[in-house]
């Protein structure tokens, strides 16, 4: 059976409440499901929603494959989270199902490979959930040459089973364009809605200065990295890019995030001769104060969605380079506009810009660059589609 957790339990306790106590609400009800509560960028968009809709007097369920993760503390002490503690996503077909007749809320948000079991357990079960499903990424480029099988089928299972969604969601118009290109999809069934990037808390977090020492007054440049240690950040670019541009410069790079990739980016960093002048510190509470007094943001990724760094690097006002790669960066930085693009993969291009920005070529965006991007903007429109008005 589902268990239901306050966000601040540890794992687990209570079970969920009974039918009747369900049909009692008075409120509208929205399950968001997820894998788990990482430092990753879908999950956090999906929390940024939870924690404002709730707000609003929605009452939300976050319900997980698994409760673990460094998000987990950041849920609002409202939200009601509920653990379907199974090993796998694609064993959880009946306890989610359950879920769903059990607590019966009016609409469910899903997001990454959920959205196929979502729509599965909408299709053949007997309950009226409505499910919204919510694409983050490019889905042809993130399948192509994946060793995952899921991986590589991906696009087909869009093709077949997205038409079952009550509404779907894409999170900018090159991820819309590219479903329309891989699947029978119509601009009348899918909706492009920019994710809640900005949060209110941010304007305090910013003005912070991290404990770091290389952010101590008087020291050199920093070029800040931030996503997961994967291959498709392309963290692996951006070191070789450092490499080449280090001995012109006393900047220093720095990539926060933590991954399965990192000892071959340490291992690449000694390689290099660059272990006093790049450090991996890993995951951070806070890393707006990094951006906010970094020298330079460089976004290396080989794809995207709608990458939410980009859009916080701009609301802490750091100058921007960017891999125009698929899709969302050159949406965000509008044709380059409010930031340097590249072409993705091109280590010696990403090295130029990189470079002459440091020496005095840096674009700083204004306010507007990044105000599409509020919670604000974003509840609005997702309460629309979710059918919580």
């Amino acid at each position: 059976m589902p268990i239901r957790v306050k966000h601040n339990d540890k794992i687990p306790s209570a079970v969920l409440p009974s039918p009747a106590a369900t049909n009692a609400k008075k409120t509208r009800r929205l399950a968001v499901f997820l894998p788990d509560l990482i430092g990753a960028g879908a999950q956090r968009v999906c929390l940024n929603l939870a924690n404002g809709l709730v707000e609003r007097g929605i009452q939300v369920d976050v319900v997980v494959v698994r409760a673990e993760g460094s998000y987990l503390e950041q849920l609002s002490p409202a939200i009601n989270l509920v653990n379907l503690n199974a090993s796998r996503a694609v064993s959880t077909f009946r306890s989610l199902n359950r879920y769903l007749n059990q607590t019966q809320p009016d609409t469910m948000l899903t997001a990454l490979h959920l959205n196929f079991i979502a729509l599965w357990v909408k299709r053949f079960s007997r309950n009226k959930t409505e499910v919204v499903v919510s694409q983050h990424i490019n889905a042809s480029t993130y399948s192509h040459g994946a060793r995952d099988l899921r991986v590589r089928i991906e696009p087909e299972l869009i093709r077949r089973f997205y038409p079952w969604a009550d509404a779907i969601v894409a999170v900018s118009q090159g991820v819309a364009d590219d479903l329309y290109q891989i699947s029978n999809l119509t601009p009348e069934q899918v909706r492009v809605i920019y994710n809640p990037v900005i949060m209110p808390d941010m304007f305090v977090k910013k003005e912070e200065r991290p404990t770091h020492p290389w952010f101590a007054p008087n020291q050199p440049p920093i070029i800040l990295g931030v996503g997961r240690l994967d291959e498709q950040k392309g963290f692996d670019r951006l070191i070789a890019a450092f490499g080449r541009i280090a001995p012109a410069t006393n900047a220093r790079l720095m990539i926060l995030g933590e991954g399965a990739l990192r000892p071959n980016l340490e291992t690449q960093i000694q390689r290099l001769g660059l272990t006093d002048r790049v450090q991996l510190p890993g995951f951070v509470e806070n890393p707006y104060s990094y951006m906010a007094h970094a020298g330079l943001f460089v976004l290396s990724s080989l794809f995207e969605g709608l990458p939410t760094v980009l859009v916080e690097a701009l609301f802490c006002g750091v100058p921007v380079v960017s891999t125009d790669c698929p899709n969302g960066p050159d949406e965000i930085l509008a044709g380059g506009r409010y930031g340097h693009l590249t072409p993705p993969d091109d280590v010696d291009a990403l090295a130029a810009a990189m470079l002459g920005a440091l020496d005095g070529g840096a674009i700083h965006a204004p306010d507007e660059s990044w105000l599409p991007y509020t919670l604000d903007a974003a509840l609005d429109r997702y309460a629309d589609v979710l059918g919580l008005n």
